[in-house]
């Protein structure tokens, strides 16, 4: 994948975070750490493996999780990003 696209999924992926409403506590604490994981993405030059990829891919997964009844649609981005940046070797 190139960062052009990851990018661009990123980007939209925060659109869809910010769009976000009615959500618990637990919610909130899993949204704000998913935007600090898309700034990092984004400043990255290239996407590579690093240490913090396996807490990353965590993250996002317990959100999926977490999300996944209340919040479709930004389940659905989720899904979508972490299986882009699987395939692209995080």
């Amino acid at each position: 994948m190139t960062d052009n696209k990851l990018s661009t999924l990123l980007e939209q992926l925060h659109t869809e975070l910010d769009s976000t409403e009615a959500v618990d506590e637990k919610g909130r604490e899993l949204l704000r750490a998913l935007n600090t994981d898309i700034a990092e993405l984004l400043e990255r030059s290239v996407v590579g493996q690093s240490d913090d990829d396996d807490s990353l891919l965590e993250r996002w997964q317990a959100a999926i999780d977490h999300f996944e009844v209340t919040h479709p649609t930004l389940t659905n981005a989720l899904s979508h990003i972490m299986t882009a940046l699987n395939n692209a070797g995080i």
